[in-house]
């Protein structure tokens, strides 16, 4: 599937606001002040907070407009760049580390893990184009799927249901459901079983 940008810069900021393009910020001041909040949310209660209270930093993640299903486990040094564009299904892992960088909508299915350091990026800019402007894709990492410790998937890149990504490896196409990829660029290598408890 071609990937579809779900925002571009250059169409919502203003040429006005900085005769370098390269000085114009990608997204409006209430995105920004938004974002201000939420950090400042996470320095004083979610990263200092207790490793096994996932419940509470759960719900601060939803009191910045994430969609967060039961026992979904996200530890205290995962990063949500923006939680109103993050929905998770249940049982969805983020681990110590573990970057969501998600300007655009950003699913996780069901039992989707994210281990240590593993990154999710959701941008990128346009090399094409002189003003250099930050496309954003929406992504989805399917149920059951696993984003393997410091492995990273780029953007607009779907991982496939069950699909594996291996440690340190770099996704750069979208992968198969049920499929084990390695490497950089990230190729498949086998099949993987499809558990009973996956339907």
């Amino acid at each position: 599937m071609a990937k579809q940008v779900h925002y571009n810069s250059a169409e919502h900021i203003a040429a006005e606001t900085a005769a370098d393009p390269y000085l114009r910020p990608a997204f409006a001041a209430s995105d920004r002040a938004r974002r201000f909040l939420w950090n400042a949310c996470r320095a004083i209660l979610y990263r200092p907070s207790p490793r096994a209270m996932f419940a509470w930093r759960a719900f601060l993640l939803r009191c910045f407009g994430a969609t967060m299903g039961p026992n979904c486990h996200f530890y205290p040094s995962s990063r949500v760049w923006a939680p109103w564009n993050l929905e998770c299904a249940d049982g969805v892992c983020a681990g110590e580390g573990a970057e969501i960088y998600n300007p655009a909508p950003m699913r996780l299915g069901s039992h989707a893990i994210l281990s240590q350091e593993a990154y999710l990026c959701g941008a990128t800019h346009d090399t094409d184009d002189p003003r250099f402007p930050l496309l954003a894709y929406a992504m989805e990492v399917g149920a059951y799927a696993w984003v393997c410790a410091r492995a990273s998937v780029a953007p607009g890149v779907s991982v496939g249901e069950g699909a594996v990504l291996g440690m340190g490896s770099v996704a750069t196409r979208d992968m198969e459901p049920w499929g084990i990829y390695a490497g950089v660029p990230a190729v498949k290598v086998k099949e993987r079983k499809r558990p009973a408890s996956a339907g």
